[in-house]
Parts: structure tokens; sequence; C-alpha cells
């Protein structure tokens, strides 16, 4: 296959625009969770539980799915979990109790994980000199999804009942099925003679040899799981500094836009110069973000640009270890994949437990000294792992 012809502009677009349609399912539940306790007249916390749920199903989505990328032909599987999804967001839609709804939101995360199928598929008829340009737009739809999803989820359930949240979102996987399947390119693979158990027996063994899937997965464990310590206490920092409530926190999660915007522009720089430099700058971006919060973070003003740079640096780390991840081995791009995403997802739910215990106890102060413990982490293994200079050969 000639990757040049075959990843178009207007491939890449299409395969951003469907890793965002179907990222955006593990944040619908978010902004409308006091609906459904009401609707089903269950406590928020139980209805927090349900949440964990679509997370906890997107990580064994991980590690049970996304390999299968290695195995079978990757153009049918992207739409086979498209359909899966689709079935799965309408029972959520019909769900007439919440034992129904949490299995429901269980497999929606289960069946969500097929951006990170597309994302080695890019990379793979990506043109080498290009991979990373290439990763970046892909993962500008992502964030796209991402960033978008809370807020449309949040307008649908203020206008009509929040069960056509789900309804809504399988409309949109329905219209992403019949493109993907008119104009997503063929996988043109000859398939391995690979059996499923053996698949997922080989995940230890790749970890194990490889230095640099090694060092992205440490440091993507450890930045956004610094972007976790963030966002899981902004909601209760802004009501005991500012007295503002959690949509003051959603709106705040607008300036995420940054990352979108400069995704495609840390690519190009990937391939330009240096992963290895544009993780170190991930790290400092990181790192000057929470010194912002811990010494401006009662300046409001303070608080906003600690975010953007915080974001920037998510963004760094995240298109430059997908771009070290994706030139290993694309014999097993998906296994690589599915390791980096693994402890990526861990990072974050470890941030997230940790800061919110810390908050609980220590309050703002805690929240940074957790951040400070991650991005120790992360200088050590960049220090001692050391990523590749450049990409070609790795």
């Amino acid at each position: 296959m000639n990757s040049e012809k075959t990843l178009s502009g207007k491939t890449v677009l299409l395969m951003a625009i469907a890793a965002g349609v179907i990222v955006a399912n593990l944040n619908y539940i978010q902004p409308i969770e006091g609906l459904i306790a009401a609707s089903f007249h269950v406590s928020k916390a139980t209805v927090g539980i349900v949440a964990m749920l679509t997370q906890l199903g997107y990580a064994f989505g991980l590690l049970l799915i996304v390999p299968l990328g290695d195995l079978f032909n990757r153009y049918h599987l992207i739409q086979a979990m498209l359909v899966l999804s689709i079935i799965v967001l309408l029972v959520a839609f019909w769900s007439p109790s919440i034992v129904v709804f949490g299995i429901a939101s269980l497999l929606v995360g289960v069946t969500s994980v097929a951006p990170q199928i597309i994302i080695p598929y890019a990379a793979s008829l990506a043109p080498a000199l290009h991979q990373g340009k290439v990763l970046g737009n892909v993962l500008s739809g992502l964030l796209t999804g991402i960033l978008l999803s809370r807020s449309v989820s949040g307008l649908l359930g203020s206008v009509m009942r929040w069960q056509f949240v789900y309804l809504f979102a399988a409309a949109a996987g329905v219209i992403l099925l019949v493109v993907l399947h008119r104009y997503l390119p063929r996988d043109s693979r000859q398939q391995p003679n690979l059996q499923y158990l053996k698949v997922l027996g080989s995940l230890p063994t790749l970890l194990r040899q490889q230095r640099y899937l090694q060092s992205a997965a440490i440091n993507g464990f450890c930045l956004f799981g610094v972007s976790n310590v963030l966002w899981s206490t902004l909601a209760f920092y802004l009501a005991a500094q500012y007295h503002m409530g959690s949509d003051v926190a959603g709106l705040l999660g607008l300036l995420g836009i940054t990352g979108v915007l400069f995704a495609s522009i840390i690519g190009q720089l990937v391939d330009r110069y240096s992963p290895r430099l544009t993780i170190s700058l991930g790290i400092v971006f990181s790192t000057v973000a929470f010194l912002v919060f811990a010494v401006l973070g009662h300046f409001f003003i303070g608080l906003m640009v600690g975010i953007v740079l915080l974001d920037l640096g998510t963004q760094f780390s995240q298109v430059s270890n997908q771009a070290i991840v994706q030139s290993l081995n694309r014999k097993a791009s998906s296994r690589n994949n599915s390791i980096f995403m693994f402890s990526y997802f861990l990072g974050g739910a470890l941030g997230t437990f940790f800061s919110t215990f810390a908050w609980s106890h220590y309050g703002w102060g805690g929240v940074c000294s957790v951040a400070a413990i991650f991005l120790v982490i992360a200088v050590l293994g960049h220090l001692i792992l050391r990523e590749p200079k450049q990409l070609r050969n790795v």
C-alpha cells in the first residue's frame, strides 16, 4: 500500500473526527450526573460509581480489545466496535433502572476504545517523515471530542430528558459508521498467524523488551496523572476559594482548546526535532503550571494561566509519546498502544484518587504536593530511561 496516496488530508480529517465522536461517549455522563440521580431516585454518590464504571470499562477495553488491532483487519474491527457502541448507547437510552444503566455504562467504556485502534492505524498508513504530524492531527480530533462532549451533554440535558443525550450519541455513531464504511482506507496488511491469548500474553514481553515503550509509559503515566490531579479537585477548589460551582469548572475546561490548537504543531516539532526535546518541554510546562497554581492559584487569572500551561504540558507528552510508541514496531503497534494507554489511564486514575484524598486532608497545598511527586517521577524516568533523539529507525 502506498502510504502517501492512501493517507490524504481528507482521510486524516476523517480519522480525527471518528476519534473525537467515539471518545466523547466516555464523558457524556459527567455533566448530567445530577439529572440521572434524580431520575432514578438514587444518590449522587451512586451515579458517581456508575460514571467510574465507564472508565473501568475503558481500561478493560484497552487491555482486552485494542491488541486485536494486531490480530484482525483494522478496517473491519473499527466498524465492528462502532456497531457494538451504538447498540450499547441505545441500551443506555432505554435503561429502566440504575442497574441496567450501570451495566450499559460499563459497556459504553468497553466499546469506546476504537480511537486507540484508529491511532496506530493512522500511524501505519502515514509516511515515516510525517508520522508525528499525522498523529498530532488525529489527536486533535480526539481532544476536541473530549472538550466538546461535556458542553454538548450539558446543553442537551438542560433542554430535554437526559436519556436523549445517549440517543444523540447513538445517532452520531450511525452517521459515522456509514461514512467510515465508505471512506475509511482498507487494511491491506497480511493478517498475522497469531492467537488471541498469545497476543495478550505478549504484552508483558513487549514492555520488558522495549526501553522506549517503558519511557513512554512512565512519562504518560506521570503527566496524565498530573493533569487529573488538577481536574479532579478543581471544582472543590473553586467552591472553597471563589464560591463558584461546577459549571465554572466546566467552562474552564474550554481552555483545553489550547491543546487542540497546538497538537498538530507539537506533532510537527516531533518530526522536525526530537521527541526527547518535546517531552522535556511537556515536563517543564506541567511543572511551571503547578508552580503557578501553588503561588498564584488564589488569583483567578493565575488559575487560568496555570490551566493553559498544564494542558500544553499534557499534549506535549501525549503527542510525543504516541509518536514514539507508533515508531517502535508496526507489527505490534496496537499492542504497544494498548500498553501505553493502559499506563496513561492508570496514571490518571491514581492522580484522581490521591489528589482527592490530599484535598480532603491537606487542602490545596496537599494537591500541589501530589502533583510534585508525579513530576519528580517523570523527571527521573526522563533522565534514566531517556527517550529517542529521533524517530526514524527507532
